[in-house]
């Protein structure tokens, strides 16, 4: 569903503060493309996660920007949605590296680029766990790397994606908000108990200045130091 249409995303209806209207607002503010929107209704058919809100997605598209972003790794394709965003952001002679293991996401995300017009060599898809394709990676080469797969996927090499960034480099991770999960001290699921480990290790790595902004499910960002 397309940003002009789509629904507010999380939080509970009736919000004292307005919450849901300040939602909705902010995904109808990031108007999506066609090729955006198009990838967003393939995404929904498939098994999975859900596709990042169109709110957090131009959040994506602005940190990538700022930091003048050429080399960005995803871990998870999304099927293509939070890539879209992210080259919009990125320099026109950038790379996006997209790691997953499943591959109908992946060919989602190949469908979706190559809709919108982007060149093969602009994006390079592969299939493998962070902990199969870290060693394939240049270390200190990346200007972002955005975690959108659950966070049971990544937690255990946390430490080698941070050292995929180069100084004043972006770590993303999308989802730490998820349902109020994780400030619910009666949760114990995995996925929960995940992201507390690694909302703590980033927060106290001293090599990294974070904050997590309520935008969609949340997202923890961390810049390494220059």
């Amino acid at each position: 569903m397309s940003a002009r249409g789509g629904p507010p995303v999380g939080g509970e209806r009736g919000d004292p503060d307005g919450g849901d209207i300040g939602r909705a607002y902010a995904d109808r503010f990031a108007a999506e493309t066609p090729a955006l929107a198009a990838a967003r209704t393939r995404v929904a058919q498939l098994d999975g996660p859900p596709p990042v809100s169109p709110a957090v997605g131009s959040a994506l598209a602005v940190l990538a920007a700022g930091a003048g972003a050429r080399g960005v790794v995803s871990v998870g394709s999304g099927g293509g949605v939070s890539g879209l965003w992210l080259l919009q952001g990125m320099r026109r002679d950038g790379v996006l590296t997209c790691l997953d293991t499943d591959a109908e996401q992946q060919l989602a995300a190949r469908r979706a680029f190559t809709e919108a017009g982007h060149p093969q060599g602009r994006t390079r898809m592969i299939f493998g766990t962070p902990g199969e394709v870290l060693p394939r990676l240049s270390p200190g080469a990346y200007d972002l790397v955005v975690c959108a797969s659950g966070p049971a996927d990544y937690a255990g090499e946390l430490s080698g994606l941070v050292g995929l960034l180069r100084p004043g480099g972006l770590l993303v991770c999308h989802g730490v908000l998820e349902g109020g999960r994780i400030a619910d001290r009666s949760a114990r699921d995995p996925e929960t108990v995940a992201w507390r480990e690694i909302a703590r290790r980033v927060r106290e790595d001293e090599r990294l200045t974070s904050a997590v902004l309520p935008i969609g499910a949340g997202l923890l960002v961390a810049s390494t130091a220059r």
